[in-house]
């Protein structure tokens, strides 16, 4: 039995392991999951564990009533493997949430369901004087 991209997709994040795609053609990494490759067309697509490091790209906060939840932010992220993604920074208030700003992916888990979100890289310290 065939499992469609989206379905396998879905199966790694409640497994807890976030993965994309390559391409085996033109070795290129794919987001969203699908069957064919984007830029070449090449099938089938490969499954490969994401490094899940990326930069915010965009982000907007979400106004909420406290009593519906609170703020929250909606950030597009640059995976370090030159895919974006829509997803949401988690560890700092959502107006902290910048462009140009280091994230780290985590799969979390939200009624059964595996999903990824991303937490801010806290900077190196030290270094050569």
């Amino acid at each position: 039995m065939h499992m469609s991209a989206q379905t396998h997709y879905q199966a790694e994040l409640d497994a807890g392991r976030f993965c994309i795609q390559r391409c085996p053609q033109c070795e290129r990494h794919v987001f969203a999951p699908r069957e064919l490759c984007p830029h070449c067309g090449a099938g089938p697509l490969r499954w490969v564990k994401a490094s899940g490091l990326g930069t915010v790209y965009s982000a907007s906060t979400i106004h909420r009533k406290n009593d519906a939840g609170g703020n929250y932010n909606v950030a597009l992220i640059d995976l370090d493997e030159g895919v974006r993604m829509m997803s949401r920074v988690e560890g700092v208030v959502p107006e902290a949430v910048r462009i140009g700003q280091r994230v780290q992916a985590h799969v979390a888990q939200q009624d059964g369901r595996g999903l990824v979100l991303f937490r801010p890289v806290q900077p190196q310290q030290g270094g050569a004087a």
